[in-house]
């Protein structure tokens, strides 16, 4: 399979690709910083940043230990920006995140105070330890990037990410997320044990009781800013545009791709925001890759990552064991690439 576009691109890609390796200089640095801290799990950070560039939202998903919080906030830290932690708990309030209005008695009229939200990058560490009221708090911050508290209005601060850590539904305590909720994000990442190798070397380095050294950041938000500016203009092919809408719909309309077997184990398929966000995503890891142009490897990079939370499997597929991950396999291997 060429990774090369499947299409002539425009007479500018060269010259837009030269400002790409210039603004994208940082993030070989950005992968360094965060590698001297979390080791074995280079594709997550990778699929952070993509995210991040793309404007999109994470959700991490791995049982306990696993480095979730900390590979978030060495993230964060590494990037000039605003950080907020918030341990979501089955007694937080949905006012506990936005804020809420409290009255003066000096002036006898009430005043906004902000919650928490109002940062850059937010942790919702174990999102699913709240109830439902308290995740849907967030849909209007994550989809508007704005905030209403009482009646008025106000927008979040650019840029505006939430990375969002949660233990396995199965496990003690949990509330499964809304599917409102769920499709707000732009890439569900599932975080696995490390290997044995990774493992020693992580013993290694964290196996003391002296604290860790201060991280430095260096990325500034401006870097942030004008990299979106330039993952906008990245080059997409139009037959590759029709292969991540292939791929979304065929979720949808399993029949019509030679697919019937899958129609009694999805129960609903993606919606085109699916599309929308894969290629962004696409976009994004192009930009990492110091490309004006997105690639079919682009595509498949990040389309399982989109796609695996927002295929909602039926009874039959859950006895059966059948899982989201197959039926992407099965997508990947059915649909013609271009």
């Amino acid at each position: 399979m060429s990774s090369a576009p499947a299409l002539s691109p425009p007479d500018d890609l060269t010259a837009l690709t030269d400002r790409i390796v210039t603004a994208s200089s940082y993030i070989d640095l950005l992968r360094s910083a965060t590698a001297k801290v979390i080791v074995g799990q280079e594709a997550l950070v990778d699929h952070m940043i993509v995210a991040l560039l793309a404007g999109g939202h994470v959700l991490l998903e791995g049982v306990p230990g696993l480095a979730k919080t900390l590979t978030v906030y060495t993230l964060s830290t590494l990037i000039h920006t605003k950080f907020q932690r918030i341990q979501f708990t089955p007694d937080l309030l949905p006012a506990d995140l936005i804020g809420t209005l409290i009255y003066d008695p000096k002036n006898g009229g009430f005043e906004i105070k902000k919650g928490p939200i109002f940062t850059n990058i937010v942790l919702a560490d174990e999102i699913n330890r709240s109830p439902a009221k308290v995740q849907s708090a967030l849909l209007e911050a994550m989809q508007e990037r704005q905030v209403t508290i009482g009646s008025t209005t106000y927008p979040l601060p650019k840029p505006f990410m939430v990375l969002a850590t949660q233990n396995p539904i199965e496990q003690e305590g949990t509330y499964p997320l809304p599917e409102a909720q769920v499709d707000r994000f732009m890439f569900k990442l599932l975080v696995d044990y490390p290997d044995p190798e990774d493992e020693l070397v992580i013993l290694q380095r964290m196996a003391r009781t002296a604290d860790a050294k201060a991280l430095t950041p260096v990325v500034k938000i401006k870097d942030i800013l004008a990299s979106r500016s330039l993952v906008d203009d990245i080059y997409v092919a139009e037959n590759i545009q029709r292969y991540i809408v292939t791929l979304v719909t065929a979720t949808r309309d399993p029949d019509k791709f030679g697919l019937s077997d899958l129609n009694s184990l999805i129960a609903f398929g993606a919606s085109p925001r699916a599309s929308i966000y894969t290629a962004l995503a696409a976009k994004a890891r192009a930009f990492m890759h110091h490309r004006g142009y997105v690639t079919l490897d682009d595509i498949r990079d990040v389309a399982r990552l989109v796609l695996r939370h927002r295929i909602l499997l039926s009874y039959e597929a859950e006895a059966e064991n059948v899982t989201s991950e197959e039926i992407i396999d099965r997508l990947f291997e059915t649909i013609p690439t271009p």
